[in-house]
């Protein structure tokens, strides 16, 4: 499909890039996070069309998130806006995305979804009718999600600190990093409540792709822990934060 560009460093500036959000200020993190991204090889492509396709994606050696799969390409992110859905920008996304993948030697396509569709991750039923297949697991949902070139390639599988599926810290911790602008524009706000309802929470920033790669979790561009058991990955409103905190006694 011609209709797709590739946002890159020369282009990122005066490019969207976001799934959902259009607030600039939200998105501008984001952007300085895939300026950073761009020597390790991460690429950024989407549909160049009224409505939103996009896919991300990196040698998995350089994936912010705790997986082996080295020699595999890895999806960061795929996502198809409900107005451009069956028109072919998911197919020829993933067919660019394998593609280049080929050209670079690698082994084949991985990708973190969930046992079924998730928020915030991408739909399993869509990669498995692609054929990928279901490397590992790690709780309470996630998948590892593999496409191998050849029959004998390694098995990715997900880091044990990802299977563990644990975090350390009592009470309330929220870990994210700037990959996504949900994060940028709800992050201040969870923090804001936070405060003024006097709720001990331990917001977390991960700022590298090695801290990422020791994440207690495969998402970690958001997640929520309570007592050190993962509650969710779904970013949180300001609505439903103050729900959560309710229910946990705030």
């Amino acid at each position: 499909m011609e209709n797709l560009i590739e946002v890159n460093g020369d282009t990122i500036d005066r490019e969207h890039v976001c799934c959902a959000i259009s607030d600039k200020k939200s998105a501008q993190a984001k952007k300085e996070w895939m300026k950073r991204c761009f020597p390790d090889g991460y690429q950024f492509w989407k549909a160049n069309a009224q409505g939103k396709a996009l896919i991300e994606f990196v040698p998995a050696e350089n994936a912010w998130a705790p997986i082996h799969a080295d020699g595999y390409l890895f999806i960061d992110c795929f996502w198809v806006a409900g107005s451009l859905a069956k028109k072919g920008y998911g197919t020829a996304l993933l067919k660019l995305c394998s593609e280049t993948a080929a050209k670079m030697g690698k082994k084949g396509l991985v990708a973190i979804s969930a046992d079924k569709k998730r928020p915030f991750l991408s739909d399993p039923a869509f990669y498995k009718k692609g054929g990928f297949r279901t490397a590992d697991i790690a709780p309470p949902f996630f998948e590892l999600l593999h496409l191998p070139f050849d029959e004998n390639a390694d098995i990715p599988k997900f880091r044990e600190n990802a299977k563990r599926g644990t975090a350390a810290q009592q009470g309330v911790t929220v870990c994210y990093t700037d990959h996504c602008p949900w994060t940028a524009k709800y992050i201040p706000l969870l923090e804001k409540i936070a405060e003024e309802r006097k709720a001990s929470v331990c917001f977390q920033k991960i700022n590298t792709k090695e801290e990422a790669q020791d994440a207690p979790s495969p998402f970690t561009t958001f997640s929520v822990y309570y007592n050190g058991i993962f509650v969710t990955n779904e970013i949180f409103s300001g609505k439903k934060f103050i729900g959560f905190l309710e229910e946990k006694g705030f």
